[in-house]
Parts: structure tokens; C-alpha cells; sequence
């Protein structure tokens, strides 16, 4: 896993497939999105890393249900007492109470799906389900940097959300938008349950004014985060980088 600093009190935590971020507030922290099977003793590390303890971590906010965001949440809830949030749609699938719903590939998505999908645990190899998860809602203000608002993005999944911290020109996107691993250009997510939500998504998250820019997958934007989002929806990039 590799720890990349993304402002004094954001750090962004890679894994092979996804990524996940701890948010720091004085001596408490916030993990947005919980990384793969496995990782939770990967992020009680960068944790300690930071000079703190897993049970500084107050709560583990999900974007939403797949494995590379929520299976390591249950493990790293085991480890801190955190509670888990998710958007109640995507709330089921986290519990475990039924199996979430495939996305509709694009033809050209199956390719990188399938490499993506080699660097997994294999299905044979079960998440840890968190005792209990929290769920939010579209427009709920979450206790963390200065007031982080949840955004109802579907279309990636139901109960796909970002969340915008205005107060500190922040936004995390989930997989609404990514970041392209080839040129770094700013497109709409890929592996949606419908398309043209998660088009209006992207656009919603847009409109949003924000100095940085967090995705589920690729680096950061750092500065004038609105102007390049509205800039790659205005291109439609929604097609393979």
C-alpha cells in the first residue's frame, strides 16, 4: 500500500485496485472507503503511521458496496469500533444481507475488468462484515472536517455518494469520477450499474465548488478542482482513456 500525502491533514492510501483516504481533525481521524479484503491491518499501519491509533479513527465512511471500497471495513471497524457508513441503498450489500448487484459493462470496460479483477482476493475468500453500519442520507452533514455534506451520486450504484466539505474546498467522488491511470485526465467513472445516472452524476459533482478533487481511483485534482471537473464533463469523457 502507498501513502501519499494529499494536504496536511489528507492522506491518500493506494492499494492495488482503489484507494481510500484518512482525513485528520486535531486527534481525530475519518477513513473515507475502506480498500479491499485485507486491507484493514494496512490502514491500522498508515494509522499509526500518522502518530495516532486505530480507535483515534471515528468513523469509516463508505462510498459505496464494492469490494475494492468496502472489504476491508469490517476488518478495520473490528480494529478501531468505528461505526460504518453507507447510503442506505448500499447499506444491505455492505451488511451482507444479499449480494449486490453487477454492473453492465461496456464491451471495453471487460478487458480492464478483468485485469483489475486478477489483482483481487479470489471469491473464494469472504469480507469480514461490519457489526453494524449507519446509514445516511442525501444532504446529511457528517462530524468531520468542518462539516462534510453527503451527495447522492447513483448510477456507479444505487447508493453510490460523495461527500463535499465546503468549508475546505474539498470533494471525494466515489466512483462517479475517476482519474484516467494513462494521461490523468478527469472522466466519468467506469463499471456503472446505469451510465447515463452516473453521466449525471459527474455533472451533479461538478457544480459542486471545490479546490480538490478525490477519486475512488487515480491521483487527485489539487487545485481548481470545479473548473477541471465541469472542463471533462463539457468533453464527455465517459469513453476508454
Amino acid at each position: 500500500m502507498e501513502i501519499i500525502e494529499v494536504l496536511p491533514e489528507l492522506s491518500l492510501l493506494r492499494f492495488p485496485v482503489g484507494q481510500a483516504y484518512l482525513w485528520r481533525d486535531g486527534d481525530g481521524l475519518t477513513l473515507i472507503d475502506a480498500g479491499p479484503i485485507g486491507a484493514g491491518a494496512l490502514i491500522a499501519d498508515a494509522v499509526t503511521g500518522l502518530g495516532l491509533h486505530p480507535r483515534d479513527v471515528r468513523r469509516i465512511v463508505l462510498t459505496h458496496f464494492h469490494e475494492d471500497h468496502a472489504g476491508g471495513a469490517g476488518e478495520f471497524a473490528a480494529l478501531s469500533g468505528a461505526p460504518v457508513l453507507a447510503h442506505r441503498l448500499d447499506a444491505p450489500f455492505v451488511r451482507g444481507d444479499a449480494p449486490g448487484p453487477p454492473p453492465l459493462f461496456e464491451e471495453w470496460e471487460l478487458p480492464i475488468h478483468a485485469e483489475a479483477a486478477k489483482l483481487l482476493p479470489p471469491p473464494s475468500v469472504l469480507p469480514v462484515r461490519p457489526a453494524e453500519v449507519v446509514e445516511v442520507a442525501d444532504g446529511e452533514v457528517l462530524d468531520f472536517g468542518g462539516g462534510a455534506r453527503v451527495v447522492s451520486v447513483p448510477g456507479h450504484t444505487e447508493g453510490s455518494i460523495g461527500l463535499h466539505l465546503p468549508g475546505r474546498g474539498v470533494l471525494f467522488t466515489g466512483d462517479a469520477v475517476a482519474a484516467s491511470p494513462v494521461d490523468g485526465q478527469v472522466m466519468m467513472g467506469v463499471f456503472n450499474l446505469d451510465r447515463e445516472r452516473t453521466l449525471g452524476s459527474f455533472r451533479k459533482l461538478a457544480a459542486l465548488d471545490s479546490e480538490v478533487a478525490c477519486f475512488g481511483h487515480g491521483d487527485p485534482v489539487r487545485a481548481n478542482a470545479s473548473a477541471v471537473l465541469r472542463a471533462a464533463t463539457e468533453r464527455d469523457r465517459v469513453g476508454p482513456a
